[in-house]
């Protein structure tokens, strides 16, 4: 059964250094660091990949987190692998658990999360299912 989480969570992104031999790469990576409230009570780590392109609201990033915490009382961690574009200004964003990345009660997570942006805050919205154990 589809079981559905949903709240807010504050995002801090810091960019890192670029590697040596980076040169003049669009690429940019940064860390980020998040607290989910609500009913994912977590908080991640991960890091992100992203570059823009000379068309004004065109870019795409890619990022990886780990979660920690509990989901609807379950604890455990998980990880979320992010795929993202904006095409002029219009975004494609996909986000989902990475198979058998769940571990603690989270063991057999697997679902997507929607990001929501609304005046500057962050919600998300996790559907999901946790496969029994055998």
């Amino acid at each position: 059964m589809t079981k559905r989480a949903s709240g807010a969570f504050d995002v801090k992104l810091t960019r890192m250094v670029p590697d040596a031999d980076a040169g003049d790469s669009p690429i940019g990576r940064m860390t980020i660091d998040k607290r989910f409230h609500g009913e994912l009570e977590a908080t991640s780590k991960g890091q992100m990949l992203a570059a823009g392109t000379a068309v004004s609201g065109s870019a795409g990033y890619v990022a990886l987190e780990r979660v920690s915490g509990t989901l609807h009382g379950r604890s455990g961690t998980f990880i979320l692998q992010h795929s993202g574009m904006m095409n002029r200004g219009a975004p494609q964003l996909s986000v989902t658990v990475v198979p058998d990345s769940g571990t603690g009660e989270l063991v057999g997570l697997a679902g997507s999360m929607k990001i929501l942006i609304d005046e500057g805050r962050h919600s998300y919205e996790l559907e999901y299912t946790i496969a029994q154990s055998p």
